[in-house]
């Protein structure tokens, strides 16, 4: 019994750090080009609303024609529709804060706004209401044993670890995102487009997110539902900080969040507290945690601060 419940709660916790992660390694390569993205929480939510509603429509026909069919390329479009937008919705931020300088902080507070009112409209116009999509049939399959079976994308964020900390700081392109986020001015005199690496930055940042909300509406649910990232934007934010902006430090930190979320879950289920306090449990955590870290991170000199040529 112990063990059963030992793998659920491992199960659970690597679950719950999977959007985190992913959102967080994006905000890395934005904040790392001194662009900051507190709108990592809106772009989940785009990328959540798009890789269901791709999905969804890509699945009606084949299942209008034959009610039992499985269209199992539906969720991998999703996926593809997820990193779009993401992609695109982030590309709004990076050129409101990078080509006419606006401040960053409201440029990505007006996205997460965005985010609250445009599913609203766009579920309104496909399916009368304004909080949910038609659930789909064929989310993304799960990998492995039982208990231990995840959906590809929690294997695609721990696997994007590495892969981010290489390309950060092992290749030439990781030099030049680092160096515009550090010292903007050397960077430029040594012929280095300090706004197009932003640019970079800051996308693919928006391209993770995305991938990070897929995972809520297709990898660990079957349909979108209004705000269902749940704040999880704002924690993979401090988990960011908290992992003082280096891949395997926001791996750490992601998975200590996630765990907090499994353990608040685990609370839920078991009714030992009353359920508003459990759900309040992985944000206090987070807030006690960045707390007694935060002031010891550095960030990149020059985050948050337009680059004037």
């Amino acid at each position: 019994m112990e063990a059963a419940l030992m793998f659920a709660l491992i199960a659970s916790a690597l679950r719950a750090t999977a959007p985190l992660l992913l959102a967080a390694l994006g905000g890395l390569f934005s904040e790392r080009s001194g662009v900051v993205n507190i709108a990592l929480e809106g772009i989940m939510i785009f990328g959540a609303m798009a890789a269901a509603i791709a999905a969804q429509l890509i699945e009606a026909p084949f299942v209008a024609e034959n009610p039992s069919a499985v269209v199992a390329f539906a969720p991998w479009v999703g996926l593809l529709a997820a990193m779009i937008v993401g992609g695109l919705i982030a590309s709004i931020h990076a050129v409101v804060s990078i080509r006419y300088k606006a401040d960053q902080i409201i440029s990505g507070t007006a996205i997460n706004l965005m985010a609250v009112g445009i599913p609203a409209v766009l579920l309104t116009g496909l399916y009368d209401n304004s909080t949910t999509s038609e659930p789909i049939r064929n989310r993304l399959p799960l990998w492995g044993i039982e208990p231990l079976a995840f959906s590809p994308l929690i294997y695609l964020a721990f696997l994007l670890v590495p892969v981010v900390w290489y390309v950060v700081f092992r290749t030439p392109f990781g030099l030049r995102l680092r160096s515009v986020g550090e010292h903007p001015e050397a960077a430029d005199s040594v012929g280095i487009n300090v706004r197009r690496m932003r640019y970079y930055g800051v996308i693919l940042s928006g391209i993770l997110a995305g991938l990070g909300g897929a995972y809520l509406s297709i990898g660990n649910f079957n349909q979108f539902i209004g705000e269902m990232s749940g704040g999880r934007g704002f924690i993979a934010l401090a988990a960011l900080i908290f992992g003082k902006w280096h891949p395997i430090g926001v791996l750490g930190s992601t998975l200590l969040f996630g765990s907090f979320e499994a353990a608040a879950t685990l609370l839920q289920g078991r009714q030992l507290l009353p359920p508003t306090i459990v759900q309040a449990i992985p944000f206090v955590l987070t807030i006690l945690a960045l707390a007694g870290f935060v002031g010891r991170a550095t960030p990149p000199k020059s985050i948050g601060k337009p680059y004037e040529p």
